[in-house]
């Protein structure tokens, strides 16, 4: 892919550009808690967004897709929403102007192989790896937390998608076999080993249902989880969102709350639980009882939440019935996308060919299925 973009950004540009790696992300555990102000566990893996980018001494920003053959230009002096992948830098570059920094001109070429609606966060790729490739060729001196928040406002004000902050701080953050636990309010984080890569791999199973309702019904969630805390913070005036809240709490005003809004109270606040939970066993180098806690997080994430499919269901439940998966969930947003699974190294070709077999049995197509390492997050590669 690095060879692919220097190659048509010299076509396009004649001239040397440096180049960036953007990964995707996973995450273990913690779907749906970081608007929330909650806990998430993730990690960057081995599925990357690549730029070539360099600047070009205009108040014009020029962008090449590899991977659709399209090409766009926009200034520097109005930038507005628009439509499709050109929103992220968009989003990037107004969120930078509005700290103050001045933004030059730049010309970049993109490629990747992040699948696109698989749950594994490309937007937020595509938002890193501009931010760090500007950071790099402006001497702006920020830092990746900065650099999170960018991406995670340029989200929120140009595609509209009101997401927390852990895709933009796993693809920043992201250390080679290492799952980061992140608190979502304090931004506090601690990296714990992922110690099992030389016994078990990750294991993605895409359940080929594009997610077209996640944007909208993301924004519909974290509504309910604000009138939720509106709710409460009657009898508990100190609490300022879900973090604050246990499920026993949520459980005992189940009457004061509307049904769907009690179901998603429940949910987050079970979820937040599970995270802590997990990174306990996996401290203990107790995978299997932190794969209990991803099937756990699936079924709420399902019947609670409302965010799985039948796709979805279906995916987790074949992963219940092999002995060499030690836990599975659903990843992302929901509403399509993929599932997470934890597979011993040497049963990996077995479980892909049943989960596949299956699949297509029920479905009638074959899942795309991705086994990834855990690698380091957004990274300069110079020339």
């Amino acid at each position: 892919m690095i060879a692919q973009v220097k190659e048509q950004f010299h076509k396009l540009f004649g001239k040397e550009p440096i180049i960036v790696s953007s990964p995707g992300r996973i995450n273990l555990i913690g779907e749906h808690t970081d608007y929330n102000e909650g806990f998430v566990l993730p990690a960057a893996i081995d599925k990357k967004i690549i730029y070539a980018i360099a600047l070009n001494g205009t108040d014009t920003c020029n962008a090449y897709a590899l991977f659709n053959h399209e090409k766009v230009s926009f200034s520097l002096k109005n930038i507005q929403p628009a439509q499709g992948w050109i929103n992220y830098l968009l989003g990037v570059v107004h969120e930078l102007q509005q700290l103050g920094h001045a933004v030059k001109g730049f010309d970049c070429v993109i490629t990747g192989d992040i699948p696109i609606g698989a749950g594994m966060s490309s937007s937020a790729a595509v938002e890193g790896g501009l931010a760090v490739g500007l950071d790099h060729l402006l001497h702006l001196g920020l830092t990746r937390m900065q650099m999170a928040k960018i991406g995670q406002l340029a989200e929120h004000h140009f595609p509209g998608v009101k997401c927390g902050i852990m895709d933009q701080f796993a693809n920043l953050h992201g250390k080679k076999d290492r799952v980061m636990l992140l608190d979502c309010r304090s931004l506090e984080f601690q990296y714990f080993p992922f110690e099992f890569s030389k016994d078990y791999k990750i294991v993605l199973v895409n359940s080929m249902v594009h997610h077209s309702l996640a944007s909208s019904e993301y924004n519909v969630r974290r509504a309910q989880c604000e009138e939720g805390v509106k709710i409460l913070q009657q009898f508990y005036p100190g609490i300022h969102s879900l973090r604050d809240v246990t499920p026993a709490q949520v459980e005992q005003h189940k009457d004061k709350l509307p049904a769907k809004v009690y179901d998603r109270c429940l949910y987050v606040t079970q979820e937040n639980e599970r995270v802590q939970l997990a990174c306990a066993h996996l401290q203990k180098n107790e995978l299997k009882e932190a794969g209990k806690l991803m099937y756990a997080s699936h079924d709420g994430l399902s019947k609670l939440y409302e965010v799985s499919c039948m796709e979805l269901d279906f995916l987790a439940d074949l992963a219940k019935e092999r002995e060499e998966v030690a836990g599975a969930r659903m990843m992302g947003g929901g509403f399509g996308g993929c599932t997470i699974n934890l597979v011993k190294q040497d049963q990996v070709e077995g479980f892909v060919s049943f989960v596949q077999s299956r699949y297509k049995e029920r479905f009638g197509q074959i899942p795309d299925v991705y086994v990834t390492s855990i690698e380091d997050g957004t990274t300069v590669k110079e020339r």
